[in-house]
């Protein structure tokens, strides 16, 4: 039994100590690489027509951290000499989780630059914070993909589409009601995105008294199998062949994480593509850093893209913690020169990109990959195996992945806050330290994609991120048509 699957068991009485969970290798390691510059963050952030009551919301939000135990757990102390760390589990959180800063000017874009800058501490349980943000005076932050915790808002093309983002099914939140953002920050070393989302949709269930279940998967059009492990990448390059970097931009003089969100339609795919929505989203991604790439003069060189992937089941049984498994997803040189992209040759990257993802997600391997779960391994005591492995991934740097996509999908719960309304877009974002320095996360509500792209400040400033979504969307949008043929 892992430490994500384990019951969660609590002090019987005064006498009792509560329970210990000892670390898993993601939590490990994540602890490991510490930075205060750069808080290893997730934030997910949750749009809503109406103002969810305060007492009602606190309630809810409480019991539902209660009906997820897991959730509610502190880092133990222990001597330096201790071989594991360990997560002890509470009853009953430490600290007021839900809290409801009072309306200001920029209020969202502020806690945007809270959940990048400001982790919330493992010493107090539970590891995460819920800010309820009145965004009604924030509405042409929100559409202009504003808040991006770079102290300005990004300008783009005038047909990114982002108005849309602030009226679920042409109607405006804020006719007659104050919209409202539920606020979530998360510290990576303990949770991760979905986890959090789960416990919010119980929340929202517990608030609502609307059946929040997660709804069924979509059907998809049966694809060839997956080929063999000793095929997986193909022509792809050498794990061993260090990747390309995103090309520095116009660095800002503070750290830490800068984020730009955006709305976009979610790509359509032709009828009968062997690709899937998530391929056309690699391809994208990948298109844009070699676009960028090209602009700043870097040669070329081969891709690795890295891809969680999250084979949790979504209902009330689904573990809390980080689980997630992480695969790497290969791009040649070659594949990325072109300066001029046809259907025929978006088409082709598009097959091969989804061979290589559908065999790289058949594949069994640890979360982080064999050596990670020997480096984690309780020999040595874990002040010692945190200098290693902060020395191993200074080396290793070069050959870290080019960035990262995560792309949560669709999103499976209505998040129905009764009178506050239901949520009509949900948007997420994954840390972007360096060496990666630039994170691409993605998810869908409502029939709407919503990406949120993260940089780290010494690498690139609020304008960069804005090119590179100008990019993203244009790569995007050419995915769509392909010689299997073309959208109407």
């Amino acid at each position: 039994m892992t430490a994500l699957d384990h019951p969660a068991r609590h002090a019987d009485g005064p006498e009792r100590p509560p329970e210990r969970v000892p670390f898993p290798v993601v939590d490990e390691v994540a602890r490991h690489c510490l930075q205060e510059e750069e808080p290893e963050t997730v934030h997910i952030e949750v749009h809503l027509p109406g103002t969810p009551d305060p007492d009602r919301l606190k309630a809810a939000f409480t019991e539902a951290l209660r009906r997820h135990p897991r959730i509610l757990m502190r880092e133990a102390r222990g001597p330096w000499y201790r071989r594991r760390y360990e997560w002890e589990l509470t009853a009953e959180p430490d600290v007021e989780v839900v809290t409801f800063p009072p309306p200001e000017r920029d209020a969202l874009k502020k806690a945007r630059t809270r959940s990048l800058s400001e982790a919330p501490p493992l010493s107090a349980s539970p590891p995460i914070r819920l800010e309820v943000i009145a965004s009604g005076g924030d509405a042409d932050a929100v559409a202009s993909g504003g808040g991006n915790g770079a102290g300005g808002t990004p300008t783009g093309t005038p047909d990114t589409d982002e108005t849309s983002a602030e009226s679920p099914a042409g109607t405006s939140p804020t006719d007659g009601h104050a919209a409202s953002v539920l606020f979530l920050t998360i510290n990576h070393t303990a949770l991760d995105g979905p986890a959090c989302l789960r416990v919010l949709a119980t929340a929202a269930e517990l608030y609502g008294g609307q059946d929040n279940s997660p709804a069924a998967p979509p059907l998809r059009t049966p694809s060839a199998p997956a080929p063999e492990s000793a095929d997986v990448v193909g022509d792809a390059p050498s794990g061993w062949a260090p990747p390309a970097r995103v090309s520095r931009g116009a660095p800002e003089p503070s750290p830490g994480n800068g984020m730009l969100v955006a709305e976009l339609p979610v790509p359509r795919r032709p009828k009968g593509a062997p690709f899937t929505v998530n391929d056309q989203l690699m391809v994208a991604t990948a298109l844009m850093i070699a676009h960028w790439n090209r602009e700043h003069g870097a040669r070329p060189r081969p891709f690795r893209i890295t891809m969680p992937v999250d084979d949790r089941t979504r209902d009330m049984d689904m573990p809390i913690g980080n689980g997630t498994r992480l695969v790497e997803v290969p791009f040649n040189a070659a594949e990325l020169t072109s300066e001029e992209w046809g259907p025929d040759d978006i088409g082709a990257l598009l097959r091969r990109t989804a061979d290589r993802t559908r065999a790289l997600k058949a594949l069994s391997r640890p979360q982080l990959g064999r050596g990670a779960a020997l480096l984690t391994s309780p020999v040595l005591p874990v002040t010692l195996r945190a200098a290693v492995t902060r020395g191993l991934r200074r080396a290793a740097a070069p050959w870290t992945s080019t960035t990262l996509l995560s792309n949560i999908g669709r999103v499976p719960y209505p998040l129905d806050f009764g009178d506050a309304g239901r949520a009509y877009a949900v948007w997420f974002s994954a840390p972007a330290r360096l060496p990666r320095g630039l994170t691409v996360t993605t998810a869908s509500t409502a029939g709407r994609l919503h990406v949120a792209l993260r940089w780290s400040k010494t690498l690139l400033s609020s304008g960069d991120g804005a090119h590179l979504r100008d990019l993203f969307e244009h790569y995007l949008h050419a995915t769509e048509h392909t010689e299997e043929g073309s959208t109407p």
